[in-house]
């Protein structure tokens, strides 16, 4: 039996019984395990396999690791009698007329028209009832506030005041189909004559001749050109025009004008243009909305799902407030997404009742994390609280205003009807009803998530990089990447169809401004190395050249072989797992939810040790923890006291798990061992030893100031691609944007080449900070990796605002400074300390800690004392609060106090009214009268 038919056999036989469940879930054979178990060169083994899967005998998974599985080429065997929908066995409902509104004020309606839409809708009003034409309007507002939406409620309003004809329609046009093609752009917008151009057959009239006597509505206006913009001006400011092909403006139309963006208009227009536009509206963000009109958005937009299903949907406490919680980047049209997702949940686990319950049982995992109680925001969910009940009821054909306006976030199919007509189908198969429901769950994720694109929501990411890459390089990136991977036998990573986007689409740009691009020796000889990259190469070269009917030169081949071979690079190792231990019901679990939220990060692990729980116990609890954190880079222990600190050996040896242990562990150690452990590959020893060191977010180094003068060099971020010049430049454009608006941020953008970027750094390392890095391939310097997508799929504002402490100077000012100490101190208190009323404690803890200044054998210059101490202090007040303390420390034997430092402990307790253990007594004299330790790397003193 030769090699292949070898492979083919142990696959079929290991993997033939799979269900589709099963392999969903992700069962089936990776090349690893093939070729272990036949004792075959891993390469022969992939190959054979992906030829296998070419020949239809075999079929893989997406994603890491590729798991390959038999194909069950018997046919499937059809039911031979009907099927009923599930909705034949309901008795059916006369349904219900959905009221509408005769009123000629429809914005009265409209969610927040009294509150946070007020402003928005007396402009609206305004814009439309002006004489004689009304007033050129532009609505900015975040992705997914409703902008489209308030558009069809502008012409609506204008209808049913008579001042637009009944018979009228909304004219709508978006901007971004044609941003890169201003004649195209033209012909729509104007018209064109016979004979203006090839294919021009007859006349056509455009949109401007359309909306006459109407109105224009020019959605995503930001991405207009220049040229775009100029083309308007002369009608706005005459209300003449011509086509496309005509010579002279001897055409007039009459048309108010309704604009869109989610872009800051004074740094995206022309001036010129502006002046043209009297009237702009700004729309709120979901969460500058009050919570009562955030409810109220909950509800309608639950009815829509009531009246799609026809049953009242009722929701609890839990779901109102996680789907309002979860809403981020999308606002109201992520809220949709999320309420489809859960009743279409919920819907599937109640098929055969008459009315739909849903609880947190029906929340996915994204939705439901954001049940988790969170400190920053106490405030808000106190409002939610007062006007929430403990559930809510909505019924189908609900009155509510309907505009008739097309929704970017409807789906176009019912997803309920393909729900129930599933279920009852595979109950006439056979199956139980936990198989059913596995199906069923897997279906709602394919459906929604190929519609919304992202997990439940899209953040339109093929439209934000077309703010950058025309949609035509997109649609060509898509359209060839399965064959490449075929060709290759792998799957990208998820930045392939950015990463290559933006090089082609740089590479079409010089090829349009007749620039050369000159062909880097090192990228050759890198290149060369990989053959069947290099082919490929060939082939995407050829189908370049074909599609954008370009002539591409040979040089090309070798820049996209290397962007092919960094896009399969594969992380092997993921990030050191942390786990904190500590003493008292809720000590370590507290410490673990303030990094988690002020990092933005999760996978911390906190085991509690109530004081009765024996050493056994939590030896146990500790292993479990140390095996679910492990990611295959080590785990480190972040302990309190006493007998956890010997652990150590033993779990290293019973569960293999490389770990390393830290002692005395505080809520700015976690902060700092979360920040550095979160780097991917980061050393697990290395962070060992820089946490050893860790003296706090401020520090007595000072002295040694010419590592500290390299904080003070300019930082940079990096941005890395194959050429240095395609993906990167564009990187580079993409992040300048946003900074152009922070004169006061210093941060720059350096692109380098893979092959350069060695010689680069190195001599880059000479006059900036590096900051961060990001591009088509992790270069895993100190500075921390920023993935390519992030860039195009977040609001990049957002992202360079993480990376705001890397670049401020603020820390070196709060040691100096009395005045940022104190505030530094207070807002960190404010912030993670959830009992403590910061305004009343901090003068006690300010005086508590001028005092102990004495007792240091070398005081510090400075404030890092005072902060550190004063941190430590609210800790030891709130650990009160919990009824928790910490154990006498290790190595502490009879330690006698200072007697004057022990008066001032007393002295603070009796000013606050309080009694600290005593154990926590010898805590603060360690902290106060420690020697001074030396600080060998200037990244552990600030962030």
């Amino acid at each position: 039996m030769n090699r292949i038919n070898r492979i083919y056999r142990y696959v079929k036989e290991n993997t033939h019984t799979l269900t589709e469940w099963e392999i969903d879930s992700g069962q089936g054979l990776t090349t690893k395990l093939v070729a272990e178990a036949l004792d075959i060169q891993r390469s022969n083994v992939s190959k054979d396999l992906n030829q296998l899967v070419r020949e239809g005998k075999l079929a893989k998974t997406e994603g890491r690791p590729v798991r390959y599985y038999h194909v069950n080429l018997e046919p499937h065997q059809p039911l031979t009698k009907h099927v009923p929908s599930y909705k034949e066995a309901v008795t059916p409902q006369a349904k219900v007329k959905r009221k509408t509104h005769n009123e000629t004020d429809v914005f009265r309606s409209m969610i927040g028209a009294s509150g946070s839409m007020k402003n928005a809708v007396e402009q609206a009003k305004a814009a439309v009832l002006y004489p004689p034409k009304g007033l050129n309007t532009l609505i900015t507002g975040p992705t997914g506030s409703g902008k489209s939406y308030f558009a069809h409620a502008m012409f609506h309003y204008a209808q049913s005041n008579g001042i637009i004809s009944s018979d009228k329609e909304l004219i709508v046009f978006n901007c971004a189909d044609y941003a890169n093609n201003p004649q195209l752009l033209m012909s729509h917008l104007f018209g064109y004559s016979q004979g203006a151009f090839t294919g021009a057959n007859a006349d056509k009239e455009g949109l401007i001749q359309q909306a006459d006597l109407g109105m224009l509505f020019l959605d995503e206006i930001h991405r207009l050109p220049p040229e775009g913009q100029e083309m308007i001006f002369y009608f706005m400011d005459t209300g003449m025009y011509s086509r496309l092909g005509e010579s002279g403006k001897s055409r007039t139309s009459t048309v108010r004008i309704v604009c869109a963006t989610t872009e800051d208009p004074r740094s995206t227009f022309l001036d010129t243009f502006m002046r043209r536009i009297p009237i702009v509206i700004q729309l709120p963000s979901f969460k500058k909305r009050s919570a009562g009109e955030q409810l109220d958005l909950v509800k309608l937009l639950t009815s829509l799902e009531a009246t799609r299903i026809q049953k009242q949907i009722t929701l609890s406490e839990d779901v109102i407030k996680a789907l309002i919680a979860s809403v981020g980047y999308g606002n109201i049209g992520q809220l949709k997404s999320g309420i489809q997702l859960v009743c279409a949940r919920g819907f599937m686990n109640q098929l055969d009742q008459d009315n739909i319950t849903l609880t947190a049982r029906d929340l996915p995992e994204s939705i439901r994390a954001y049940l988790i109680n969170k400190s920053s925001n106490a405030r808000y969910r106190s409002a939610l609280s007062k006007i929430t009940e403990a559930q809510i009821t909505v019924y189908p054909n609900e009155p509510f205003y309907q505009i008739g306006s097309e929704d970017a976030y409807e789906l176009p199919y019912n997803l309920y009807d393909i729900i129930g007509d599933k279920a009852t189908l595979l109950e006439a198969e056979g199956l139980d009803q936990e198989s059913i429901n596995q199906y069923i769950s897997t279906d709602i994720n394919v459906h929604l998530k190929s519609f919304y694109r992202n997990h439940g929501f899209s953040l339109e990411t093929d439209s934000r990089l077309a703010d950058v890459v025309s949609k035509d390089v997109i649609q060509f990136v898509h359209s060839v990447s399965k064959e490449i991977e075929t060709a290759l036998a792998t799957s990208f990573k998820h930045n392939y169809i950015y990463a290559v986007s933006l090089h082609i689409s740089a590479f079409l740009n010089k090829i349009e401004t007749g620039e050369v691009r000159q062909l880097n020796d090192r990228i050759k000889e890198m290149a060369m190395g990989y053959t069947t990259e290099i082919e490929v190469a060939t082939l995407l070269k050829e189908r370049i050249a074909r599609h954008f009917d370009i002539e591409v030169p040979e040089s090309e081949v070798y820049y996209l072989a290397v962007l092919l071979v960094s896009l399969q690079e594969e992380q092997t190792m993921g990030r050191v797992g942390l786990v904190i231990v500590a003493h008292g019901n809720s000590t370590a679990t507290s410490m673990a939810q303030v990094a988690e939220e002020l990092l933005e990060l999760s996978g911390i692990i906190a085991v509690d040790m109530p004081l009765d729980m024996s050493p056994r116990v939590a030896y146990e609890k500790v292993k479990q923890a140390v095996v679910q954190a492990n990611e295959g880079n080590g785990v480190l222990l972040l302990v309190d006291m006493g007998s956890l600190t010997t652990f150590e050996s033993n779990l290293t040896q019973e569960t293999g798990v490389h770990i390393r242990t830290i002692d005395m562990v505080s809520t700015a150690l976690v902060l700092e061992a979360a920040r550095k452990a979160s780097l991917v590959d980061a050393d697990i020893d290395l962070l060992h030893e820089s946490l050893d060191r860790f003296l706090g977010y401020s520090s007595t180094a000072i002295e040694n100031k010419n590592k500290i003068q390299s904080l003070y060099k300019s930082p940079v971020l990096v941005a890395i691609c194959a050429s240095g010049e395609g993906t990167a430049q564009k990187l580079k454009e993409i992040i300048e944007k946003p900074l152009a608006k922070q004169p006061g941020n210093p941060l720059r953008v350096l692109t380098s080449s893979i092959t350069d970027l060695k010689a680069n750094i190195a001599l880059w390392e000479e006059d900036y900070t590096i900051v961060a890095t990001t591009g088509v391939i992790n270069p895993k310097l100190s500075a921390p990796f920023i993935p390519l997508e992030n860039f195009i799929e977040n609001d990049v504002e957002k992202v360079l605002g993480k990376l705001n402490h890397l670049v401020d100077v603020e820390p070196s000012q709060t040691l100096e400074d009395v005045t940022a100490a104190k505030q530094f101190i207070k807002n960190f208190i404010e912030t993670n300390y959830t009992f403590l009323n910061t305004n009343k404690i901090f003068p006690f803890i300010w005086d508590f800690v001028v005092a102990c200044r004495a007792f240091q054998a070398e005081p510090e210059p400075g404030y890092a004392f005072h902060i550190n101490l004063s941190l430590h202090m609210a800790g030891v007040v709130e650990r009160l609060v919990h009824q928790d303390s910490l154990t006498k420390p290790k190595n502490a034997g009879d330690q006698q106090m200072n007697p004057i430092l022990l008066n001032e402990i007393k002295k603070f307790e009796h000013a606050l009214k309080i009694k600290i253990p005593v154990n926590e007594y010898l805590y603060i004299s360690y902290f106060i009268e420690k020697e001074k330790a030396k600080i060998e790397e200037i990244d552990t003193l600030f962030d």
